[in-house]
């Protein structure tokens, strides 16, 4: 196992694999029309990337990922939010995962780490470099935006998430979808900040559910509170929820939604 630049001080990398992804391979992958060898090639390092998140995502606890923005500094109230919230998930024997990078992701990971539990960042390459923060105990660094995306709601009993950009409603909204359209088991989404988050709901209801562009059914889908104990007992006692600690082989991260 090599250092890797970038990685946090006293931390390593996820271990070294045959299945070393190639940096720019999603922007090669999406510019436009290309000869069918290299579409091949580019569809083999999506799999091989896929393989090299199987390797890495085997946790001895279930998994509760946290979303937000990265442009939270640490004393703003989102931030101590998310950090309380990952401290609490990290009590109640939860594995915590995030982005890997700074902001809300790096409050989690901070809380969750501060109470002993598993934190875990899966970051992704930009072309403006994201270090991982240091509060990470593993993590990997995905080349694919899908690819990633895929593993959190593979490998996730639940989501939190927290204010966000383009970035943050991207995750929510598409696992959103699948649930709806049954790709997905439903699982606990909690979305923590009401004054952030009220508006969106208010929005489904007085335009999309009364245009009848959604039902009633898929509002309730998200769980809206500012409270760390409500979000917990939440994703608890969702019929599709986390187990507990106690009831996860070490051959999952919990309770896989996509049923596979």
């Amino acid at each position: 196992m090599t250092d890797t630049p970038g990685t946090p001080e006293g931390k390593r990398a996820y271990d070294e694999s045959l299945l070393e992804m190639v940096n720019g391979a999603e922007a090669d992958f999406l510019a436009g029309k290309r000869g069918r060898h290299e579409n091949v090639e580019g569809a083999v390092r999506i799999f091989l990337e896929f393989l090299r998140g199987f390797e890495f995502l085997q946790f001895d606890r279930p998994v509760v990922t946290v979303f937000g923005s990265a442009r939270f500094k640490e004393g703003h109230p989102h931030y101590e939010q998310a950090r309380a919230m990952g401290r609490a998930l990290a009590e109640a024997g939860f594995c915590v995962m995030t982005g890997g990078g700074p902001g809300i992701m790096e409050a989690a990971n901070r809380g969750c780490q501060e109470a002993g539990g598993l934190s875990i960042g899966v970051n992704i390459q930009l072309p403006r470099e994201q270090q991982p923060n240091p509060y990470v105990d593993r993590y990997m660094i995905f080349e694919h935006f899908f690819v990633r995306k895929v593993m959190m709601v593979k490998y996730s009993c639940a989501f939190v998430v927290c204010p966000g950009g383009f970035g943050t409603f991207d995750e929510i909204f598409e696992t959103l979808t699948l649930m709806q359209t049954n790709k997905i088991e439903d699982f606990p989404i909690v979305t923590l900040g009401t004054a952030y988050w009220q508006p969106m709901l208010e929005f489904f209801s007085a335009k999309m559910l009364s245009e009848g562009m959604i039902s009633a059914s898929d509002v309730d889908l998200i769980h809206i509170t500012d409270d760390i104990d409500e979000a917990i007992a939440h994703i608890t006692a969702h019929p599709h929820g986390c187990r507990r600690t106690s009831e996860v082989d070490a051959t999952g991260g919990g309770q896989d939604p996509t049923g596979a």
